[in-house]
């Protein structure tokens, strides 16, 4: 159970953390390309602006958490940007010629630095979660419970899969 309380609160501190970190994000570093608009981005302050007003974030604790994006934004950026060339790299081999060597490579190469994302990932989002307070720490895992729920729902209400014959 508490495996599940403490995935549910790394989730919502995922969350908290890519809000923080697109919002901190300067015009140099923004995507060539528009972000997608959604249901997510919680209009013009994004997930941070949500998570700000349901926990009812302090603006100290505001621009501490910005602070730790922007302490580890040179660890991160770097990770996310191999990710993103490995992503570009396995692209040619679903549009063109199937090598499956070298389709094994890249795996291995994003599982390697999928690993170092999460747990670079997971100690910003620890040192985050320690700037919350008792009180809005046990809102996120609420919050989190919530969004859990709504996902088993959701797949309980799924369609089946066809079956082959």
């Amino acid at each position: 159970m508490k495996s599940i309380r403490f995935r549910l609160m790394l989730a919502g501190l995922a969350v908290l953390l890519g809000g923080v970190f697109a919002k901190s994000q300067t015009a140099a570093d923004a995507p060539s390309s528009p972000p997608m608009r959604g249901h997510w981005d919680g209009g013009r302050d994004g997930m941070m602006g949500f998570f700000g007003r349901a926990l009812n974030l302090t603006d100290d604790q505001k621009t501490q958490m910005k602070a730790i994006m922007e302490k580890e934004r040179p660890t991160l950026k770097p990770l996310h940007e191999q990710e993103r060339q490995i992503d570009q790299q396995l692209r040619q081999y679903v549009e063109g010629t199937f090598d499956q060597a070298k389709v094994q490579a890249l795996a291995t190469q994003k599982a390697q630095v999928d690993s170092q994302l999460t747990v670079e990932e997971t100690r910003v989002h620890n040192q985050m979660y320690l700037l919350l307070t008792p009180d809005q720490q046990s809102q996120l895992k609420q919050m989190e419970a919530n969004r859990q729920a709504r996902m088993q729902q959701h797949m309980q209400n799924a369609p089946a899969a066809p079956q082959e014959e």
